[in-house]
């Protein structure tokens, strides 16, 4: 059985972990485990920034996703991004996204301060496209720009 909790420090290296796979496989870079480290400790000390979330199988970190925050004055409450998801291969297709999912979405009620959910996705991850389209989000409405420094 799944379990989805709130990530805690004892996940560090795990999540570490899994991001420098995620970071290769999509993308083919290599992330800096000082780096991640250091981010992952921020994010443990300042909730603002954030939560990791994590699956576990049989006291095993399966899975982790983050969650940070945007402010919609048009909603009039935050909207929450799902960031950094990561499953282990040997579990994918077998739904533990969707049980991350599902418990992220179980937190945007009419009494939260959530409003919805949205995350990106490279354009050419079609395999996660697929996954996000099959849990009813839809990529029709915004297109993502960025810029970031060096």
């Amino acid at each position: 059985m799944v379990i989805i909790r709130t990530a805690a420090e004892k996940d560090a290296g795990d999540i570490i972990g899994f991001q420098q796979k995620m970071a290769m496989e999509t993308e083919n870079v290599t992330l800096d485990p000082d780096v991640l480290a250091m981010g992952l400790k921020r994010l443990f000390e300042d909730p603002a920034k954030g939560k990791y979330y994590v699956a576990e199988q049989n006291e095993e970190v399966i899975g982790c996703l983050m969650t940070t925050f945007e402010w919609s004055e048009w909603r009039c409450g935050n909207v929450l991004w799902i960031q950094s998801v990561y499953v282990k291969p040997a579990y994918r297709g077998k739904r533990v996204f969707k049980k991350m999912y599902e418990h992220i979405k179980s937190l945007v009620t009419p009494q939260s301060e959530y409003r919805g959910i949205r995350l990106y996705v490279d354009q050419s991850n079609k395999a996660a496209q697929e996954v996000y389209q099959k849990l009813g989000m839809n990529g029709e409405h915004y297109q993502v720009f960025e810029w970031m420094a060096d």
